[in-house]
């Protein structure tokens, strides 16, 4: 119990702020789980549960007795990660051809499936920013952050299933959550993952020019047989 102590409370101080290795560690998980999903490999999921658990226990910060807010919408979107990415799994799984190629043929969402990611995000966000709100009430916080914490939230889960469908629109719905995400990390200290946010800006710009071209070369035409594809 001594050693599984030790390794959860250990951190590095940077300039005086201490930095839970944890974070460090799960944030590179998360990167390598990003660099296979541009990739479309079917790996990128279970390496990013790794990532998601090891997140959760840094982003309830002072409510599991360690360092840090607690930020409930960065928490508890880790959740809804491994149970996203368990379905994620699945489907690229199924729809995989073979060993070494890629698991989808991407594609943008349809018009109705759009409408139904916008309604999903505004009533999201909405009831999200109020559950948060009483689950955090007492807590000194700016009053931007229960908004900003419940699309952080909500954005995350609706990116992930949008990757697991196969939808090129994924990367759109992530640069904006990337662009709510740096300050608020940065506002509450959690330094690496604001950085590994930075990053994400620039590698999700490169992954959308990745999934446009395979969109476009790999689409099966209409005199072949559909592809087998995630969301066809």
């Amino acid at each position: 119990m001594s050693l599984l102590t030790s390794l959860y409370d250990a951190h590095l101080t940077i300039g005086g702020h201490p930095i839970a290795w944890r974070e460090i560690v799960g944030n590179l998980f998360g990167l390598a789980s990003a660099v296979g999903g541009m990739r479309r490999r079917v790996w990128a999921w279970p390496v990013g549960i790794v990532g998601n658990v090891l997140l959760f226990t840094v982003f309830l910060g002072t409510a599991l007795g360690g360092h840090g807010a607690p930020l409930f919408g960065q928490a508890a979107r880790q959740v809804f990660f491994v149970a996203v990415a368990v379905y994620g799994w699945y489907r690229w799984r199924q729809a995989r051809t073979g060993a070494d190629a890629p698991a989808i043929v991407p594609r943008w969402a349809t018009g109705r499936e759009r409408m139904v990611l916008l309604a999903g995000a505004a009533i999201g966000v909405v009831f999200c920013a109020w559950l948060f709100t009483q689950i955090g009430a007492g807590w000194p916080a700016p009053g931007w952050y229960y908004v900003a914490d419940a699309w952080i939230f909500v954005g995350s889960i609706l990116a992930t299933f949008a990757m697991a469908r196969g939808w090129v629109d994924f990367w759109l719905v992530w640069i904006a959550v990337d662009l709510v995400g740096i300050p608020e990390l940065l506002y509450f200290q959690y330094y690496p993952s604001a950085v590994l946010y930075a990053v994400y800006a620039g590698f999700v710009v490169w992954g959308l020019v990745v999934w446009l071209r395979a969109a476009r070369d790999e689409a099966p035409r209409v005199d072949e047989p559909r592809a087998k594809a995630v969301g066809v």
